[in-house]
């Protein structure tokens, strides 16, 4: 029923900007075939005269292929690594005015953790995050800052009872920790990527791409790393030639590069 995927691709980067060569077909492609037959609609043409005319349908789509599944603290033990281990590293060898880069930042928990985590150990007037995603709903979504119970279901309880303000059965965050975070759109498989990072936090994203686009973008993130700068990847992810491209393992999801 389905046909024509290569022009179906094509089209869709003109639309987007989304590379869906870059993607696991089989995977990503039934994603969407999914997402098209829920629609009603029987061609990869007409979906695309759909969202070329629907606002809400393009912004549906971008949505839907941009996998946002996020949460605050995610893998808690992890969390602990970073602020017991590598957060006083880079500290002592940078100072207290990290760079640091949230990459695929989705709803805005990873990014407003860091900001947490970091408070602790660094004034929160030193702080940055550069957060970046490539779907513009989940960014604005970011920028209201408003979660479920589930979603801060792992934030330490000093610093939930210090940062989140109930409002019915959500919790907004505080603006103190907005403040700290800057959200841009970018798209990591076109867009330049930012410089002389010392931290750059990417979990659970890549798992979806190619090889080869996996080590393009990690050979991008060492680039775009200083010297002894540490790349923090998802559970769900390994890095098998991280030697290759430049960098050395230093904890179970951390590589620090060389």
């Amino acid at each position: 029923m389905l046909d024509n995927y290569e022009k179906f691709k094509k089209d869709v980067y003109v639309l987007t900007k989304i590379d869906l060569n870059c993607y696991k077909e089989k995977q990503m492609r039934r994603r969407i075939d999914t997402l098209i037959n829920k629609n009603g609609i029987s061609s990869y043409d007409a979906y695309v005269d759909l969202i070329k005319k629907d606002k809400e349908k393009f912004e549906q789509f971008v949505n839907f292929l941009t996998i946002n599944v996020s949460e605050f603290y995610r893998n808690p033990e992890q969390w602990k690594i970073l602020e017991g281990e590598v957060f006083p590293k880079l500290i002592k060898t940078y100072g207290k005015n990290l760079k640091v880069w949230s990459a695929a930042c989705s709803t805005g928990d990873e990014p407003y953790s860091l900001v947490m985590a970091l408070s602790r150990q660094i004034p929160l007037a030193n702080i940055k995050v550069i957060a970046t995603d490539i779907d513009k709903q989940v960014l604005d979504k970011a920028r209201m800052g408003l979660y479920n119970e589930k979603s801060i279901a792992n934030v330490p309880k000093d610093l939930k009872d210090k940062y989140f303000k109930k409002i019915g059965t959500s919790y907004q965050i505080s603006d103190e920790i907005k403040r700290r975070v800057e959200f841009k759109e970018h798209n990591l498989l076109k867009d330049p990527y930012p410089t002389g990072c010392n931290l750059i936090v990417c979990r659970n994203v890549v798992i979806y791409f190619t090889e080869e686009a996996k080590d393009e973008i990690y050979k991008k993130f060492n680039q775009c790393m200083t010297k002894g700068g540490v790349l923090f990847i998802g559970s769900t992810e390994q890095i098998m030639n991280y030697k290759e491209l430049g960098f050395v393992r230093d904890k179970s999801f951390f590589f620090e590069k060389e």
